[in-house]
């Protein structure tokens, strides 16, 4: 099931684009605030997992305004690329990067998550915070991953999940399903955005059936860490 952002003739691909591009502005601003904070939790148990790998090269796909890819930089040894297909997200993500110590370390560019522009087998590891729910074809996208993943690299993604469990877990639901979209209309002006956000989060297949779309483009040992009572869920797997 595919949800897209807006009613129109426009693939899912260019309505996401058109979405991003019109929240750019007040993107970080609503992150920090709807999530409370957590985010930086999520982004920081991704951090972790890379440091074990301890990777030379690192591709982080719907990088967006910079905020994992910057998280990340002291894992990796050498040289990273951060890939929007948004260039409003990703005009603000340059500016933060070069205001950063790793500037000389990092390029970020405009690039397409399901026909990426890079050879096979030349990252060791790959990141995607919040992004593969958004994909048009979700099988393409995890594949390019697969392909332009070197031999023994890791993937590395971070995306929201279904709570199923607790009282919490229904008052987080309530708070995602009905007060977020109001608060992100307000302050971002764009109607659909956070409309969509609980909605693409619905249709997305979470938890063991996203490790079985890992499996079907080639990955193994792909594993789930559920956080925050299921909220947001890090997948991570091997070429």
């Amino acid at each position: 099931m595919s949800v897209t952002p807006y009613t129109s003739n426009k693939s899912k691909k260019e309505q996401v684009t058109q979405m991003f591009d019109s929240i750019s502005g007040k993107y970080d601003l609503l992150n920090r605030t709807l999530s409370m904070g957590i985010d930086r939790i999520w982004r920081a148990r991704v951090v972790r997992e890379i440091k074990r790998q301890n990777p030379e090269s690192l591709l982080d796909v719907a990088t967006g305004t910079g905020d994992l890819i910057l998280a990340a930089a002291p894992a990796v040894q050498k040289n990273m690329v951060g890939l929007d297909i948004s260039p409003g997200m990703l005009e603000l993500g340059i500016k933060k990067v070069g205001k950063s110590p790793y500037n000389n370390r990092i390029q970020m560019q405009v690039g397409d998550a399901e026909n990426l522009p890079f050879p096979e087998g030349c990252f060791q590891a790959i990141t995607c915070a919040f992004g593969v729910r958004n994909f048009e074809n979700l099988h393409a996208g995890l594949a390019e991953f697969y392909r332009t993943l070197s031999l023994g690299g890791k993937t590395y993604i971070l995306e929201f999940s279904r709570p199923t469990q607790g009282v919490l877990a229904a008052l987080f639901l309530f708070y995602f399903r009905h007060i977020l979209p109001r608060i992100g209309r307000l302050v971002s002006k764009d109607p659909a955005a956070y409309t969509y956000l609980p909605q693409s989060v619905a249709a997305f297949p979470d938890g063991e059936d996203f490790l079985n779309e890992l499996r079907a483009v080639g990955f193994k040992n792909a594993k789930q860490h559920r956080m925050t009572l299921g909220v947001a869920t890090l997948y991570v797997a091997e070429k």
